[in-house]
């Protein structure tokens, strides 16, 4: 994989860097079923000792909102996520430049569209940057209570029990070590599922 960039696509300085220099914030997002119950699915070995999660009609649905998540918001791309039994992770880029308006909660300095100059146009510090990324939660939440509220509709019309956990947790991605070491833990979850500490019944091992 190129070092500069993510799924060849985005472009994520080295860790040496003080910040990223694109517009938005990266986010590693945890969402979890009420109890953690496993609605979404089961994860089965076969033969080879190869793991497959195999969804259900409601785990299948959420993957279909994620895939097509620009379709509802175009300010937001998931480019890497798994759905597990009772959970999924996504890894979200927001683009601050394609949000459809200036909320309040997220206005700080000025035109909310520039993240890397505030209006006495010096530079910010590291903090005031992470201030700016840190802001852009307030979409990350719609986008977030967007997904979650389009599968318990699904789960009500088709007769499914379902409930979610009320929060979910969120992490800014501040490097590109840190970024990589959780596409990692993403694309192998189904795989070290005996050890999740999602899984009730595993020796736990916390997400990175």
């Amino acid at each position: 994989m190129n070092n500069d960039k993510f799924r060849n696509k985005y472009r994520i300085p080295s860790a040496r860097a003080m910040w990223h220099d694109y517009s938005g914030g990266i986010y590693f997002i945890t969402v979890c079923t009420k109890n953690r119950a496993h609605y979404f699915g089961e994860i089965v070995c076969d033969e080879n000792d190869t793991q497959t999660m195999h969804l259900t009609p409601i785990g299948q649905f959420l993957t279909d909102q994620i895939i097509n998540v620009a379709i509802h918001y175009s300010y937001t791309e998931i480019p890497l996520f798994v759905v597990m039994p009772n959970h999924f992770h996504i890894i979200a880029f927001i683009e601050n430049e394609k949000i459809p308006y200036q909320r309040r909660n997220v206005e700080l300095y000025g035109d909310c569209r520039d993240t890397l100059r505030i209006h006495t146009a010096t530079e910010p510090t590291i903090n005031e940057k992470m201030r700016q990324i840190d802001t852009l939660k307030g979409w990350l939440s719609v986008v977030v209570g967007g997904i979650k509220s389009s599968v318990t509709k699904f789960a009500n019309e088709n007769g499914i029990e379902f409930s979610w956990q009320p929060r979910f947790d969120d992490r800014i991605i501040r490097n590109w070590d840190e970024l990589q070491r959780i596409a990692d833990y993403i694309e192998h979850n189904v795989a070290c599922w005996n050890t999740d500490c999602f899984n009730a019944a595993a020796v736990t091992t916390p997400p990175p």
